[in-house]
């Protein structure tokens, strides 16, 4: 098992809608209902599909949440299966079970890169955690997990579900409520003020250096704040007027990002980076950087633009 960040992309480009409000309406996906942000509607072990996903990316900042990628026509992947059902249900709510039939749900398979299967994967915050190809032993199984909610502790990821509350449709379901600074910096968003947004974050961090949630946050709406009220078209026609300034520049490659249009952003600044003396390069590279954070270090996007960095560092 390997540490976080170290795993498949799954993120692709940066979804900035998620700090404007989140979706809490679970739907009805295969074995259960499909996983939205509230843990207590959500069964231990369910489908998740192409389209459901970001339900079950949400789901693991607050559980960890085991992937299950298999095949029907798999048969290592019937004998596994079994297993991780039984090691999972004897938690009681401190795991999940995600289930991907890899031949319905060909994005995922790509993005979790199966090139044979059964292939598991955890995810943590967001985050994937490679832990196992191939039908493994119950006793492997068990001590992965172990470490997996060690290794989950120590980022942070410490909820759990209700068992018991999937299958009652009509239990009351309250979602549980962010902390204080959090929900400052969601109500603050959600009225443009991305400032205090900024602010709120940037305390949470103070106090919990090792707040992922407020980290990943205070990238975004930093990026937010910076694009906002900025004309696309005029910041184009700068940038193409100015190739050289190290400001007209940023603002395109961030409004790229915000756009999902990752490659053109980081080839922008890497150009950018290539062209200039050394006492301006520094700032140029930290905002490299802090696009990358955004995008995610796994993205394949990411690995070939640090590459590139690399190589024009040295």
């Amino acid at each position: 098992m390997t540490d976080l960040g170290n795993g498949p992309s799954l993120r692709g480009a940066v979804d900035l809608s998620s700090l404007r409000g989140r979706d809490q309406n679970p739907a009805s996906a295969g074995t259960g209902a499909a996983p939205g942000a509230q843990p207590g509607a959500v069964p231990l072990i369910f489908d998740a599909t192409d389209d459901t996903f970001a339900q079950v990316l949400e789901l693991s900042r607050t559980v960890p949440v085991i992937v299950d990628l298999w095949a029907e026509w798999c048969g290592p992947c019937k004998q596994l299966s079994p297993i991780l059902e039984k090691v999972v249900t004897e938690q009681g709510g401190r795991v999940v079970l995600a289930k991907v039939d890899v031949d319905a749900n060909p994005q995922l398979a790509q993005g979790f890169r199966a090139q044979s299967i059964p292939m598991v994967v955890a995810l943590i915050a967001g985050q994937p955690v490679p832990l196992f190809n191939g039908a493994v032993p119950e006793q492997q199984v068990r001590e992965v997990l172990a470490q997996l909610l060690t290794l989950a502790a120590q980022h942070g990821v410490t909820g759990s579900i209700d068992p018991g509350a999937a299958s009652d449709p009509d239990a009351p379901v309250e979602e549980p409520p962010l902390p204080p600074l959090h929900q400052a910096a969601f109500e603050a968003i959600e009225r443009g003020d991305y400032a205090a947004a900024i602010t709120a974050y940037e305390q949470a961090l103070k106090e919990n250096p090792r707040d992922e949630d407020a980290r990943a946050g205070l990238g975004q709406v930093r990026l937010l704040h910076r694009v906002q009220d900025v004309d696309l078209q005029e910041a184009r026609a700068a940038a193409a007027a100015a190739p050289h300034d190290i400001d007209a520049q940023f603002t395109v490659a961030d409004l790229d990002v915000s756009g999902g249009h990752i490659e053109d952003a980081f080839e922008r600044l890497l150009d950018l980076f290539a062209g200039l003396g050394p006492d301006q390069r520094p700032a140029v590279r930290e905002r490299l950087l802090e696009l990358f954070g955004l995008v995610g270090d796994a993205d394949p996007r990411v690995i070939r633009a640090r590459a590139r960095l690399s190589n024009l560092l040295f």
